[in-house]
């Protein structure tokens, strides 16, 4: 699917680069796990679900021996008009278990630049990046990425009272509730987790002493980015700290096909279902905020 993934644009520019395996995405991680082998530097383009038929390559053909793959995942989250067969909701579970995966999800348009720069950069093992379909939230681009620390995110906003720890392209709903909060009078940080693994822990230990209340947001089944907090939590001792905890994840379910604004509407995941679950964290009552969630 070069017109899919962009790569009929790298295609026309470097031809003898770019090989299009078709729907044969198992041949395709090997095929890339063979060129990291040899000392190449391949990118395995490849929808969220369709890299799910590959799945068994990415254990045993890279993962297993630590290649260094680079897994540009397009399709990440709910993508509309393609329905619940493109629905990206399981690639950061189906990852981040790996042994010596680094998983990455970009917040915005400019991150996605940054993560192909460190993406390109990283020879320690196997590594990921996702990125929705559609439009990006017209932040100002750079010229060329930069390479990011791996594990380290980044905050957005500060704030004191509650703490929205976004990873993904969720970032801009985020940001809109923080807004519907700071209306009510709630001091909102938010952060840009960046890394699903490894994680960001000096991040998330701030977030736990500085707030009242932490909230982590992705586009993207249980299992993922938030069982990897709440693991490190639990194995930490943190989780007995008192300090009140939430996960937003797509729910146990596929989301029928529609909009992309109606499919997370339809998944508790809307800016406002995002304010009322902080406010609930919070212990105060959210009668008009969405539907916040135990």
């Amino acid at each position: 699917m070069p017109s899919g993934t962009g790569l009929d644009i790298l295609a026309k520019r470097f031809p003898a680069r770019v090989f299009d395996v078709g729907i044969a995405e198992q041949h395709g991680v090997t095929f890339a796990a063979g060129m990291a082998a040899a000392g190449l530097r391949p990118f395995c383009a490849i929808y969220s679900t369709f890299l799910q038929r590959g799945y068994d390559q990415v254990v045993h053909d890279v993962a297993l021996q630590g290649l260094p793959v680079r897994f540009a995942i397009d399709r990440a989250g709910l993508v509309g008009a393609d329905g619940a067969t493109h629905a990206g909701a399981f690639d950061v579970a189906y990852l981040a278990n790996l042994p010596g995966f680094t998983v990455m999800a970009a917040g915005d348009e400019a991150e996605l630049v940054h993560m192909v720069a460190t993406a390109a950069a990283f020879d320690e093992g196997p590594i990921a990046f996702r990125y929705p379909r559609g439009e990006g939230m017209g932040v100002d681009m750079p010229a060329r990425g930069q390479v990011l620390q791996i594990g380290r995110g980044r905050v957005v906003r500060e704030g004191t009272t509650l703490a929205l720890l976004s990873f993904g392209a969720h970032l801009s709903e985020c940001l809109r509730a923080a807004e519907e909060l700071e209306a009510r009078g709630v001091s909102v940080t938010v952060a840009d987790a960046r890394f699903a693994k490894p994680l960001d822990t000096d991040l998330i230990d701030r977030l736990l002493r500085e707030h009242a209340a932490l909230v982590t947001v992705e586009q993207g089944a249980e299992g993922g980015f938030g069982a990897q907090v709440l693991h490190w939590l639990a194995r930490t001792g943190r989780l007995d700290r008192g300090v009140a905890i939430r996960t937003m994840t797509l729910p146990d379910r596929f989301i029928e096909q529609a909009s992309p604004e109606a499919m997370y509407r339809d998944a508790g995941l809307t800016a406002s279902d995002i304010a009322a679950t902080g406010l609930q964290a919070l212990g105060v009552a959210a009668p008009d905020f969405g539907r916040a969630r135990a």
